[in-house]
């Protein structure tokens, strides 16, 4: 028996979440109705109003999926580096620079990107359970045993590469991430 064949579909909620954020990335909020929703995830109305009552649920529901998403691979990313000083930095080089295990990957990172313009552009305060992950990092990185400063640059670099794959303000090349990464890599290297 194949993988495939024995894989358990998603349950309703799930696919309603699924089904929003491809109409989020094709059609933006405005093509958000719950009866879209419903048709796209394939569930009646009252199956949707069942998990979701509104189209603010919807979004609410989207981005704490995201949120969880983001704190599930920062901790993942977290745990594959080594312990000590600058482990939380690492970690999110790592994932910023698209390393191994460490990355969302380019279709999720377009997901994500969508659907927290969409969110903001909808109504801002829908990104704070992805602020409430944001401020965890940073209290991590903080406290990551490196100084303040490397690690307010490495926080500010690493979310400027999001930002600018986010709103397509500028697509850095090939020897402007490897300089950055480079730049940010020496940034935690012990003083000699």
């Amino acid at each position: 028996m194949d993988a495939a064949a024995t894989t358990t579909p998603p349950d309703a909620r799930t696919r309603i979440l699924d089904a929003v954020e491809r109409l989020v990335v094709q059609k933006g909020v405005s093509g958000l109705t719950l009866e879209a929703a419903a048709r796209e995830a394939k569930v009646s109305k009252g199956g949707l109003l069942y998990h979701f009552g509104s189209k603010e649920a919807l979004l609410t529901g989207v981005m704490q999926r995201l949120a969880e998403m983001v704190t599930q691979d920062y901790e993942a990313g977290v745990a594959l580096q080594p312990d000590g000083p600058g482990r939380v930095a690492r970690a999110m080089l790592a994932w910023a620079f698209g390393e191994a295990d460490c990355s969302p990957g380019e279709d999720k990172h377009e997901r994500m990107a969508a659907v927290c313009l969409a969110a903001f552009h909808h109504d801002p305060v829908l990104l704070d359970p992805l602020r409430a992950v944001t401020e965890r990092m940073k209290a991590d990185l903080l406290a990551d045993g490196i100084p303040h400063g490397i690690a307010m640059t490495i926080q500010t670099a690493t979310d400027g590469l999001f930002m600018a794959h986010l709103f397509g303000m500028y697509r850095p090349t090939e020897a402007d991430i490897l300089a950055l990464r480079a730049t940010l890599v020496s940034l935690l290297e012990p003083p000699s």
